[in-house]
């Protein structure tokens, strides 16, 4: 099998003013591309050839001969989500299902918002925040580098990407204002 990139679910400008197309034409058409093009390039003639990208990422964790398939089936997995986390003019209340939910295990969707960002903004280097479901609950938990959630038995539901390439253009080292007009501009309840 080989994995090529999804097309965006939007044009590359829609995200703007708060995601540049430079920055997207920068993260999704050359980070995002290399790790597909690295991962076709790591799993030609192996087993993992076979599987779908959950099926490598699952098989290849935590073992250090196959960290590098990890790290770019993990990636394009990661990036994959994180494209659709986000939509143009995105941001306002969750449906209703999520918001009760939210409420339930946060207290509130302002208390999620305010932990979301904590996680986003402290992750040390490079990395993800994601909000999970794990064991019937909600919560939130940070990955390094290219960790995902599902390495670990849990269910993403959305993910922002902190990784320096994902804000750096339009946002130089201010990632709370990338976290802040993500959660307040473009994601995609």
């Amino acid at each position: 099998m080989s994995f090529e990139l999804q097309p965006l679910p939007y044009a590359p400008e829609a995200l703007e003013p708060h995601i540049s197309a430079r920055t997207m034409e920068f993260h999704y058409g050359r980070h995002h591309q290399t790790y597909a093009d690295n991962l076709n390039a790591l799993i030609k003639g192996t087993p993992f050839e076979s599987m779908d990208l959950e099926e490598i990422i699952r098989a290849s964790a935590g073992k250090p001969e196959t960290a590098a398939i990890f790290n770019n089936a993990a990636q394009v997995y990661n990036h994959s989500f994180f494209w659709r986390s986000m939509r143009p003019n995105g941001g306002g209340e969750p449906k209703a299902e999520l918001k009760a939910r939210l409420e339930k295990d946060f207290g509130s969707v302002e208390k999620f918002k305010e932990e979301f960002k904590a996680a986003a903004v402290s992750q040390f280097g490079s990395g993800w925040a994601w909000l999970v479901e794990d064991a019937g609950r909600l919560k939130i938990v940070k990955t390094a580098n290219a960790d995902t959630p599902i390495a670990h038995g849990m269910k993403p539901l959305l993910t922002i990407d902190v990784w320096e390439h994902a804000y750096y253009l339009d946002y130089q080292n201010r990632r709370a204002a990338f976290v802040d007009a993500w959660l307040q501009h473009l994601i995609n309840w």
